[in-house]
């Protein structure tokens, strides 16, 4: 027995020893963890809205079970990755001592400052993707040192200057006009593959391993000068915890790591939902809506949300199917889109978890006005339709499998805190309709926004939702509903569609313009929005552009080509066989397809 206890302490001294040796690489001799540091003067320098950061703990030893956080095998912080978290403030110098980064992905924030030059001492950097904020000044020649940088995103950014020599094998500089400018020698041409959203399969799978082995590390460094046989069973059972919570924590996909495919999400217990709501207190609602009812909520640490309670959620098919279906959703990650925080699933409850716009939508603030002045002035309104383009660009175009989300409209168009454009309700028609074959015999939309192919055949495709993009900018034009009975004797039953064609044909573009704007509002821009919402909403959705072209013809580029061959197309054999433009009255009225529902977002 003696010698059995001596051999149980010589192990574990052997192992202490080992794991302490192997964890001193990132510790100083004061036992602080230096990437725990230069984590935390990261975190102190972003403005952190939603709270995506709050386990990052400085007190903490060890950065690898933070969120965002991904480890190599060996322990070391090698990929950040915050993209679309409304992120705002400056970059901390501090990134630079996380000598061990591949990947860093801040796509989709609004992050200013410069660009810290002590990215370019990352000598392992593989991926570095900045795009889609407000970053200013020159892009650091520093950066001509990472040879091993594969993939450089700064588009849609402030910076100027001239281009560092860089090694990246692609690099996109686009939409920043200080570099891109007219007469610039930069180019800025070049299109390049997509960013990565999260970090790959196979760091993750390092950062897996890493994470169970670094937990061991913690643990006997926590308790280091304590009995080494207390330690040793205290790491037992701290492994088999961790363990079986890895388990059980997302039972849908056995291969797949919850911090890449669910990123942020959270799962929430009904109780936690019903008490941040007050039991669902008809005072907490929001809006209502095809979907289901949406309340603010107040969860226990302060942070306030907007929790939307589906109607139909035994349409879903059971536990798995609804996991599986908000998984895919949760994997759309876009600044103009409204993220997923996390859901509830419960036997008789299916909700979801969104971020509170405190700006309500579209729809809610057209006519609103703060001591007299509009709230959403010409300036934001066509901010609101280039950011809404920008979403649905994503939706269509970015995302695998591609989403479409049926009933686009300013009710679903939400706004944060900087009233820029936030598409909620994307993907809750997959939610909800997965079981349904390739037809679709109850039409869900909203009348006067349903595009005419959709009525007809119940199929929906991108082109309906570019129909409803349409009608969008004339809602933001006008600053009426779509459907609109109430405008005069001679006009009842006037679709909004309608009644704009006609104004733009007899050229009186300003007896369309909401009359709340004050005639405060840009000429050319109001015409070139009209004519943009009248080639989205064209009869025929082959003649419809794609999202992609008319968010361009939103930023002044290819417009005049289009409409000119759009023109082309309206000859009187062509008229012959579809639906003209004045008859789409009627055909809304006509139609038996259409399942009178309203399908809303949190306001």
């Amino acid at each position: 027995m003696e010698r059995m206890l001596r051999l149980f302490w010589n192990v574990g001294l052997l192992l202490f020893c080992t794991l302490i040796e192997s964890s001193s690489a990132t510790l100083s001799p004061a036992g602080v963890n230096y990437e725990v540091v230069a984590l935390t003067e990261i975190k102190k320098a972003l403005h952190d809205p939603y709270n995506v950061l709050d386990n990052w703990d400085v007190t903490s030893v060890d950065p690898c079970s933070w969120r965002m956080v991904t480890c190599s095998l060996e322990g070391y912080v090698s990929a950040l990755a915050l993209p679309s978290q409304s992120l705002s403030g400056t970059l901390s110098p501090g990134i630079g001592n996380l000598t061990n980064l591949q990947y860093v992905l801040l796509q989709n924030n609004a992050i200013s400052g410069h660009i810290p030059d002590v990215i370019g001492k990352l000598q392992k950097l593989q991926t570095l993707d900045l795009s889609n904020n407000k970053f200013e000044g020159e892009i650091p020649t520093s950066f001509e040192d990472l040879k091993n940088l594969n993939y450089l995103d700064v588009s849609y950014n402030n910076l100027s200057g001239t281009l560092p020599k860089l090694s990246a094998r692609a690099f996109k500089v686009l939409g920043n006009p200080l570099i891109c400018g007219q007469g610039s020698e930069n180019n800025c041409s070049a299109v390049y593959p997509e960013p990565l959203s999260f970090p790959p399969d196979s760091l993750a799978d390092q950062s897996g391993a890493a994470r169970k082995s670094r937990r061991v590390v913690v643990a006997f460094v926590a308790s280091f000068g304590a009995a080494f046989l207390v330690i040793i069973a205290l790491a037992l059972l701290l492994w088999w915890r961790y363990r079986h919570n890895q388990q059980i924590f997302f039972d849908v996909n056995d291969h797949c790591y919850p911090e890449v495919c669910l990123g942020h999400l959270k799962r929430y217990t009904l109780k936690e939902l019903r008490t941040a709501t007050d039991h669902f207190s008809s005072k907490r609602i929001l809006g209502k809506g095809g979907f289901g009812v949406v309340y603010k909520a107040s969860l226990n640490n302060g942070t306030v949300v907007a929790v939307k309670r589906l109607n139909d959620y035994n349409a879903v098919g059971g536990e798995n199917q609804f996991q599986t279906e908000v998984e895919l959703i949760s994997l759309a990650v876009h600044r103009n889109l409204l993220h997923l925080l996390g859901f509830c699933s419960a036997e008789s409850e299916r909700l979801l978890v969104y971020p509170y716009m405190p700006n309500g939508s579209v729809a809610s603030r057209l006519k609103d006005s703060i001591n007299g002045k509009l709230v959403l002035d010409w300036s934001r309104r066509k901010k609101i339709a280039q950011g809404t383009a920008r979403g649905l660009v994503y939706l269509h175009e970015q995302c695998d499998p591609k989403i479409i989300h049926r009933d686009v409209k300013a009710a679903n168009i939400l706004l944060d805190e900087e009233f820029e454009a936030v598409v909620g309700d994307f993907g809750l028609a997959k939610l909800l309709d997965h079981r349904d074959s390739h037809v679709t015999t109850a039409v869900r939309g909203t009348i006067g926004h349903i595009a005419p192919e959709y009525l007809s055949t119940g199929q929906s495709s991108e082109k309906t939702d570019v129909f409803g993009f349409g009608i969008l900018l004339l809602e933001l034009i006008t600053g009426q509903k779509a459907m609109d009975f109430g405008r005069g004797a001679n006009q009842k039953g006037v679709v909004m569609l309608d009644w704009v064609r006609k104004l733009h044909q007899e050229e009186k573009l300003n007896l369309m313009v909401d009359s709340n704007l004050e005639n405060k509002f840009d000429r050319i821009e109001l015409e070139e929005m009209v004519k943009v919402a009248l080639l989205c909403t064209h009869f025929n959705p082959c003649h419809r552009p794609k999202m992609s072209e008319a968010l361009r013809m939103l930023e002044g580029d290819g417009l005049a080509e289009k409409w000119e061959a759009s023109q082309k197309l309206e000859t009187p054999r062509k008229r012959a066989f579809e639906p003209t433009p004045q008859t789409y009255s009627n055909y809304v009225q006509d139609s038996s397809l259409v399942e009178p529902m309203e399908l809303s977002g949190p306001r």
